[in-house]
């Protein structure tokens, strides 16, 4: 052993060279078994330095690769979005902090003339508590009841979770759209000095269920892009990307606040011009994003590709097909499917045995109507049950159009030919990336037999 460590020794460290574009590096074993690098030829000009350093530090390791399509596109406007909603939150907090101060000279004031009157017409509930509050202790009181409002936002706002897993892109939209609301309602307020606790309250409420929304939703877009196993380092660049932009934004609003929007009449000008692109960017970033989860509206849009081209839809192909606001909108070509709705109210108590006999061991149910076809889900169904359920409805509806009646005939014709094609159809739906193992439907109603 000693033999082999001398011989070593004489020989020298060990290293080698790896070389990355035109990077090239040396790795070096120190006598105390550590690792070093350095640098030995690095031919990159200083932008391409700067470019790649940028790219270290605020995308996701093994970019492009380790992410899927469209990320970029998500960047810049998310990017964008983050700085035109910090710059217009900083004029509405210079307008909060302006009527606060008015807010406080007119109580003063009060105090000093009639105090009792100039309280009871704001504070009636408090002295109906039997509490008589000074006007100091009046203001208080409204500050603490305005920023109430925002957590009432954030608690009703939270019951709501389940249909922003179905439309995590709908609520991200709407998400935004609340948070504009309400920083248009800060931004008015000292124009309404009468009004203005109610006001801020107000937006402060729609704030609160904005910030629920706006975090239930992240989680959910990120994992579309997530290819590699790397939620988390997306999750962390993506939110280093917001932070920089945040700081470049309130930077642009001190600005704006001292020139053009020292004035109302500039606020009102600037407030939503900014608003638009906010809410432009979020539309934007919510059209790149290929969520790869199942709902009824990426179902029937699956289903409906499938039965024109025999063809399956990438998560990528679907994106800028998708209706942000509308999702749900009923799919000729995919059966005219509507899910989730009581059990009670699509099938009459005399038929339930009969609709079940036709399916005896799917955890669906099929009920055809006039102007579409109710699909009802077991509670343990997966998204493969739904994909079977969705398939057979539209092969129904196309026998339908040549010429037969729905009726339990074409239903069991529809469900062999299901069950045909189904094997094929679910490998390449998994081969696309679509994640078929659960389906979201937001609050719909499921049953137990």
């Amino acid at each position: 052993m000693k033999v082999e460590q001398d011989r070593a020794a004489a020989d020298g460290p060990v290293f080698w060279i790896e070389t990355s574009g035109s990077v090239s590096r040396q790795f070096q074993f120190e006598s105390n078994g550590g690792l070093s690098m350095k640098v030995v030829d690095d031919s990159r000009t200083v932008v391409h330095r700067v470019v790649d350093s940028f790219l270290n530090k605020f995308f996701p390791s093994g970019y492009p690769y380790s992410v899927n399509e469209g990320y970029l596109r998500y960047t810049k406007f998310r990017a964008l979005q983050h700085f035109s909603s910090a710059a217009l939150s900083v004029l509405s907090t210079q307008r909060k902090m302006t009527s606060k101060s008015n807010n406080a000279v007119v109580l003063e004031s009060a105090q000093v003339a009639t105090p009792t009157v100039a309280i009871v017409g704001k504070f009636s509930l408090l002295f109906a508590a039997g509490l008589r509050p000074t006007p100091a202790q009046a203001t208080a009181v409204s500050w603490v009841l305005k920023d109430g409002m925002q957590h009432v936002g954030k608690l009703i706002c939270s019951n709501l979770g389940a249909r922003m897993d179905s439309e995590p892109k709908l609520w991200r939209i709407l998400a935004d759209v609340l948070y504009d609301l309400g920083t248009g309602l800060e931004v008015l307020s000292p124009l309404c000095p009468q009004l203005f606790l109610e006001m801020a309250g107000l937006g402060n409420f729609a704030k609160g269920m904005a910030m629920v929304a706006a975090r239930a939703t992240r989680l959910p877009i990120y994992s579309s892009f997530a290819k590699e196993g790397n939620l988390s380092d997306l999750f962390a660049k993506g939110e280093a990307i917001s932070t920089l932009f945040n700081v470049v934004g309130i930077g642009a609003g001190i600005q704006l606040a001292s020139t053009i929007c020292s004035s109302m009449q500039g606020k009102m000008i600037a407030g939503p011009f900014l608003s638009v692109v906010h809410i432009y960017c979020v539309i934007e970033e919510m059209r790149a994003a290929p969520v790869n989860t199942l709902n009824p509206q990426r179902t029937a849009m699956i289903v409906a590709d499938f039965i024109l081209t025999g063809k399956i839809s990438s998560p990528a192909d679907l994106r800028y097909k998708e209706d942000l606001i509308f999702s749900g909108r009923l799919i000729e070509d995919a059966g005219n499917v509507k899910v989730g709705r009581d059990l009670h109210k699509v099938v009459k108590p005399s038929k339930l045995c009969k609709l079940k006999g036709v399916f005896p061991e799917e955890k669906f149910l099929l009920c055809h109507g006039e102007k579409w076809t109710d699909m009802v889900l077991e509670h343990d169904a997966t998204g493969e049950d739904a994909l079977r359920g969705w398939l057979v409805a539209a092969y129904a509806a196309n026998l339908g159009k040549t010429g037969y009646e729905p009726s339990m005939t074409v239903l069991q014709e529809a469900y062999d030919k299901m069950n045909s094609v189904f094997s094929s159809f679910l490998s390449q739906l998994q081969t696309k990336g679509w994640h078929t193992d659960y389906f979201l439907d937001g609050t719909g109603s499921r049953f137990a037999w």
